[in-house]
């Protein structure tokens, strides 16, 4: 089999797109995809100031470098979550892409600024470790992205995340989330504008992306995410796609073109306008539909000081 353009030696096949690629023409397929994404969903304009959400993985460096490559305006943000030897890799990582290109990459930690770390508060809050990680970083990245001025979060979410995501909210029919599966939510109610542009290639075309561009990223799972469901999803829907080439896309976009608007129309109608329940956090000044936002009321929860057992008796025996 030849590149489908040029006809030379391909480096990947793409089954679902029966299609072939040499080094330089899959990279331009990947940038093709990125500005089908962009421009189909009206994610942003090439004059935004673009904040990237980086993890250190594949799906976020690439997609921070293909953006620069096309031209846009885009910094980064990286959050130490504490979670041992990955997060200290994980923004190792970032650093090192950052600092080898010259881009700009913001660094926030939960530890320094918020007193406690992702292993802390799923402790404290007898949660699954992924709610308190979800909740903080959403929080720091609508934080940093309206301090610094950033028209828009993306966020290296692709298409295997999406649809693993899609059929977890299906089979129990999760209506509210539903509503809002979408690449690209608008601005509103103090909330900053957030876009997906990796969802029309998936995880192995973003691992070889990584491979030809010479980007070095953290390959490891996060180690407190085993058991989740989400990876159990994946699991099931790369069966299916081996067996009919195009599942995913066919699941995920199809649910875009004939379901999302009918959920989000539904939940609107039920809900009434949920902006006027909005109102600014007493403690933070983030939107919140509580007096206190969940992310203060998980760090007052997780910085607690953790209560240390004395042995009464042995100090009563030591005096």
């Amino acid at each position: 089999m030849k590149c489908r353009v040029c006809s030379g030696r391909i480096v990947i096949e793409l089954r679902q797109h029966n299609a072939a690629f040499c080094a330089e023409h899959f990279m331009a397929f990947c940038r093709r995809q990125v500005e089908r994404a962009i421009d189909k969903f009206s994610m942003f304009e090439p004059g935004d100031r673009v904040l990237v959400a980086v993890s250190g993985g594949k799906d976020s460096l690439a997609l921070w470098d293909i953006l620069v490559e096309l031209g846009y305006a885009a910094d980064g943000l990286v959050i130490g979550l504490g979670i041992d030897d990955y997060s200290e890799q994980s923004t190792a990582f970032a650093r090192d892409f950052a600092d080898q290109r010259g881009l700009t990459l913001h660094y926030h930690s939960l530890q320094d600024e918020h007193g406690f770390t992702v292993p802390s508060a799923a402790e404290a809050t007898k949660r699954v470790p992924c709610s308190s990680c979800g909740l903080s970083k959403r929080h720091i990245f609508d934080s940093v992205a309206l301090d610094h001025g950033y028209d828009v979060v993306v966020t290296g979410h692709n298409l295997d995340d999406e649809a693993a995501v899609l059929f977890g909210n299906v089979s129990r029919w999760q209506r509210d989330y539903l509503a809002r599966q979408h690449p690209v939510l608008p601005a509103a109610n103090g909330f900053p504008r957030k876009a997906k542009p990796l969802v029309r290639l998936g995880e192995r075309e973003m691992a070889a992306y990584c491979v030809l561009n010479n980007i070095d990223y953290v390959v490891d799972e996060c180690p407190m995410a085993a058991g989740n469901k989400h990876l159990e999803y994946k699991d099931l829907l790369n069966t299916m796609e081996v067996a009919s080439p195009g599942a995913k896309h066919a699941f995920y976009f199809g649910f875009l073109d004939r379901a999302a608007e009918l959920f989000s129309a539904a939940v609107e109608a039920k809900s009434g306008r949920p902006d006027e329940n909005i109102s600014p956090c007493v403690v933070c000044g983030s939107p919140s539909t509580n007096e206190v936002c969940s992310f203060c009321k998980l760090v007052e929860l997780a910085s607690r000081p953790v209560p240390v057992e004395i042995d009464t008796r042995r100090d009563m025996l030591d005096g």
